[in-house]
């Protein structure tokens, strides 16, 4: 982040889109049918950010329009900004990716060619202090995507339950000392509520083991991964918003997520997988036309960055990409 006295740098120079290349490469074909039968390409950005993925997409395809979301309000505005030499082909809205169908039935489209979902936390979000994110600096305990609304960490650190915490940090986080660190934030927050990040760092270092930091990171690292997804609903977004984007798909459009944790990728793999499979039973001699799958998976598992993609934006290490092709529209009877 800029100091005040610096001026701020462009949002493309601040944002480095992870895997740039390879999403639009799977996207790419399903964008060259529309135009070979003569529609305009229309394309999902259900995760907006500071639309590094969809200035590619509109550079790489002049017919196409593309359809930004975001839940965070300073992530359109500097999108907008970024976005404005193609304004006449974007739509950029407020919203939460789960409505990616409501928004494009409310913007006249009945069906799009292709959505993006690049999930977790954006390069945006990280930058701003104040936003109270990363673990690395002090700054108040916030952490919501959307700060118009709805509850931020301090919220859930002063008042959900011991039993309630230790949930969210074990389910969420994934973290193996998510007892002691639920006790501690407890005990603590009677004698002063937690209102910094740097306060809630300071507790869990007391209770992490020095060891494990050494080889699982930051002692933090998964309580504040927890909190964040708590505090965003993310993965109960995620698991209404992957079916919706299929859903939303034309015949022959193409969805591409990255995920940057096992439990988004999970929920991802979970809905491509059920999609790609036959419903036919065991043993049928014959799949009729009802059993066929409606996606087709261009990934083999997922594939993750180069070397050389990782050294120009390190925090692509952890992504991991799927895709899918819609090859089959149900009809209702």
């Amino acid at each position: 982040m800029a100091h005040d006295d610096e001026p701020t740098p462009p949002t493309s120079a601040r944002h480095v889109p992870v895997l740039k290349d390879r999403c639009l490469d799977l996207l790419a074909p399903a964008f060259e049918l529309a135009i070979a039968a003569g529609k305009t390409p229309v394309a999902v950005d259900a995760t907006l950010g500071m639309g590094g993925h969809s200035e590619a997409m509109l550079q790489r395809f002049p017919s196409l329009h593309l359809i930004g979301i975001d839940r965070d309000t300073e992530a359109l505005a500097l999108a907008g900004e970024r976005l404005a030499p193609f304004a006449a082909r974007t739509d950029l809205v407020h919203a939460v990716y789960d409505e990616i169908a409501n928004v494009a039935a409310d913007l006249g489209f009945r069906e799009v060619h292709g959505v993006l979902m690049d999930l977790g936390v954006s390069s945006l979000q990280l930058d701003e202090r104040e936003r109270g994110f990363a673990y690395s600096y002090d700054a108040p305990l916030d952490m919501r995507m959307d700060t118009s609304r709805g509850q931020t960490a301090a919220d859930v650190v002063n008042t959900y339950s011991e039993e309630d915490l230790l949930r969210v940090i074990r389910k969420w986080g994934e973290e193996k000392f998510a007892g002691r660190i639920a006790s501690r934030i407890v005990s603590a927050r009677e004698t002063k509520p937690f209102v910094s990040t740097g306060e809630l760092v300071e507790q869990i270092r007391q209770v992490v083991p020095a060891g494990a930091a050494r080889t699982g990171g930051h002692p933090a690292k998964r309580t504040f991964q927890a909190l964040r997804i708590e505090v965003n609903e993310e993965l109960d977004v995620l698991e209404a918003a992957v079916p919706a984007a299929v859903g939303s798909l034309a015949m022959h459009g193409r969805c591409v997520i990255m995920s940057y944790h096992s439990l988004e990728d999970k929920i991802v793999k979970s809905v491509f997988a059920a999609g790609s499979k036959s419903s036919a039973p065991v043993g049928f001699p014959v799949e009729l036309e009802e059993h066929k799958p409606d996606l087709k998976m261009l990934t083999r598992g997922t594939e993750v960055p180069t070397a050389a993609e990782i050294s120009e934006n390190p925090r692509a290490a952890s992504a991991r990409l799927r895709a899918v092709e819609r090859v089959r529209i149900r009809r209702a009877i």
